[in-house]
């Protein structure tokens, strides 16, 4: 160890910054039996892979080593830091302020994943193309050990053995290979422009998030079960209504729109192979069904259509939520959600296992089973409209702002202004869909299969809407004038990048806005951390903050962070709704959700009652 002691004092005396990186037992970093392997260290030449699975000795050297070492570079660090606070006992916050994420630089020169026509976000690919073409794929290597091993990709990395000479290579080259990418990363920020504020900003976000990670929510774990028992009732009864169609597998998109066809149903879009395209959105429009799932009331709903949806449906929240909350707990019972902060092309977060920012807005189910600590209440802060806010403020439309300012719905509003005082329903519904489609880039075809409307209809809603609001149009063509003169990039305010495909220049806007609104709720994530708020947060979902506090100053506590939340963006207030519920986050979106757990405790002591329960719900 003398050597290794000699070369970390080296990298200290250069005033080089040393890359880290681990190899574990898996991705569950908080699961019983998660293991972790090797710690290594390196630079551009050198690279020392520490077998601390099995060597006290070698656990407490990479301890020092990580300890002293006044700065250090992870790609993707949340997870190696938070594994190493977990399984090394070196704390996220000695080790987190030190740290340089190479992922968070490849993500800030270009978001985009391979099939968006970029390199990805991965080392390997990465160092292949900014470090080594000839680089060798050691990943290839190791999966074709496992499999001569009898393993898996999921179980290889716990079976292989320690001292296998392909699996140290790989754990050592990672950090060499980050070592050569890290000043060509920096380098390609430094050529476009990119300011080191916003990289310093998105450190500061990562680390952040990655304290919520650590902290995890509480499941309440006899509830799960019972709704994995339910997802799978649910899933059989609507795959057999499904089956009297002759659908004999709701997955076999052949089948879905053969049947659907023969029902007399008219089906236009087809897949690059000419398959009938039968995905959700249209199977939401033959159902008659909105986005969130409510009936829209503008043409029969198709059995089959909504037979299929469902069944899906509670076959993938089985999957992706129940059987995810129930096997994946700590020892604690809590649920670790991986939560990236820089993920989408315009640098939305996103959260995995599960994947709570793909839950419908006002669904309660999977929500139900997420919970504050003992002697806490749950707080959910949310944002007020604030994409259609953050559009108002960037495109300047003098219309929107006054009505924002005034206090206004917005939608209303909208309605207003252009069917008048006497607006229906489903003007509103469709002037809200205008206005979201040019945040999220929807057109005239998605709006009018959303809502149920001709076609021509919503043609003359956009124009209506692009008549009343003329600033937004403005803003539109500036910002695709901006991208073309720029090698089709979008900037925006924060200085982040933002390639954009060619052939979709019209998503400019929905870039900028999204985008914006993401940095809005990042921003806040640091007020609320220089304010010392970090301990009360959970989960960043979408524009929501949840959050908890004990139950005597829950109210006051969320007071305190709708009030650091909200902002001034370029004039436009960017209010807040703060939210105290019981201790389910659930309880927020269904008034009688916390009667539900009540309900659910007698149901607990009594298994049969339980069971007829479970198939009157799926009934």
């Amino acid at each position: 160890m003398d050597l290794f002691r000699s070369w970390v004092h080296g990298q200290i005396s250069a005033g080089r910054r040393v890359a880290v990186d681990t190899e574990t037992t898996g991705l569950d970093t908080y699961r019983s039996g998660y293991r972790l392997r090797t710690v290594q260290l390196g630079d551009e030449r050198t690279a020392w892979v520490l077998r601390v699975e099995v060597s006290a000795e070698l656990l407490e050297a990479a301890r020092w080593a990580l300890q002293v070492l006044p700065a250090i570079e992870i790609h993707n660090a949340p997870f190696d830091l938070l594994v190493l606070d977990k399984h090394a006992a070196i704390p996220l916050e000695l080790l987190g302020p030190r740290t340089l994420d190479t992922r968070i630089l490849a993500h800030l020169y270009d978001p985009r994943q391979p099939q968006e026509g970029g390199v990805g976000l991965g080392l390997k690919p990465l160092s292949a193309q900014l470090v080594d073409p000839e680089a060798p794929d050691t990943q290839e290597d190791l999966t074709a050990i496992f499999r001569s091993l009898g393993l898996t990709k999921a179980t290889g990395w716990r079976g292989i053995p320690i001292d296998h000479p392909t699996y140290l290579l790989y754990a050592g080259l990672d950090v060499i290979l980050l070592s050569r990418l890290r000043p060509r990363l920096e380098k390609r920020l430094a050529d476009a422009g990119v300011r080191q504020g916003l990289v310093d900003f998105e450190h500061r976000v990562m680390l952040i998030c990655a304290k919520m990670e650590r902290r995890g929510m509480r499941v309440d774990q006899d509830y799960v079960r019972r709704l994995v028992s339910r997802l799978e009732e649910e899933a059989a009864h609507h795959a057999a209504r499904a089956a009297k169609f002759g659908v004999t597998s709701v997955n076999a998109t052949a089948q879905v729109s053969a049947a659907l066809l023969g029902m007399g149903e008219s089906l236009t879009e087809r897949t690059a192979g000419g398959a009938y395209k039968v995905d959700k959105a249209i199977l939401l429009d033959l159902a008659d069904l909105d986005t969130q799932w409510k009936p829209r009331g503008t043409r029969t709903p198709n059995p089959l259509a909504d037979a299929v949806l469902r069944s899906k449906r509670a076959g993938k929240w089985r999957t992706s939520y129940a059987l995810q909350l129930r096997d994946g707990l700590d020892v604690e019972g809590r649920a670790h959600c991986k939560i990236n902060s820089l993920q989408a092309r315009t640098a939305r977060m996103s959260i995995s296992n599960p994947p709570l920012q793909q839950l419908p807005s006002g669904d309660w189910t999977i929500r139900r089973a997420l919970m504050a600590d003992p002697g806490h209440r749950i707080i959910s802060v949310d944002y007020s409209a604030v994409e259609m806010r953050v559009l108002a403020a960037l495109a300047d439309e003098t219309t929107m702002k006054r009505a924002i300012a005034q206090g206004r719905d917005l939608h209303d509003f909208t309605a207003e202004l252009i069917w008048g005082p006497h607006f229906t329903k489903q003007h509103r519904k469709m002037g809200k869909g205008v206005g979201f489609g040019k945040v999220y880039g929807g057109g005239a075809q998605t709006l009018s299969r959303q809502t149920g409307a001709p076609l021509p209809e919503v043609q003359a809603a956009i124009a209506a809407y692009d008549r009343v609001y003329p600033g937004v149009k403005r803003y539109s063509r500036t910002v695709q004038r901006d991208a073309r003169a720029h090698g089709y990039v979008v900037w925006t305010p924060a200085g982040r990048r933002l390639p954009l495909d060619r052939d979709r220049v019209y998503a400019a806007t929905n870039y900028a806005v999204q985008s914006t609104a993401r940095d809005v709720l990042c921003q806040a994530l640091i007020d609320l951390d220089d304010a010392g708020l970090t301990d009360h947060l959970l989960l960043p979902v979408h524009d929501e903050l949840v959050a908890q506090a004990p139950a005597d100053v829950a109210e006051e506590v969320a007071q305190v962070i709708g009030e650091h939340m909200a902002m001034d963006f370029f004039g436009v207030a960017l209010d807040t709704d703060p939210e105290v519920g019981g201790r389910s986050w659930g309880g927020l979106y269904m008034k009688d959700a916390e009667t539900m757990i009540r309900e659910d405790e007698w149901y607990a002591a009594h298994p049969d009652a339980a069971q007829q329960r479970v198939l009157s719900l799926a009934a």
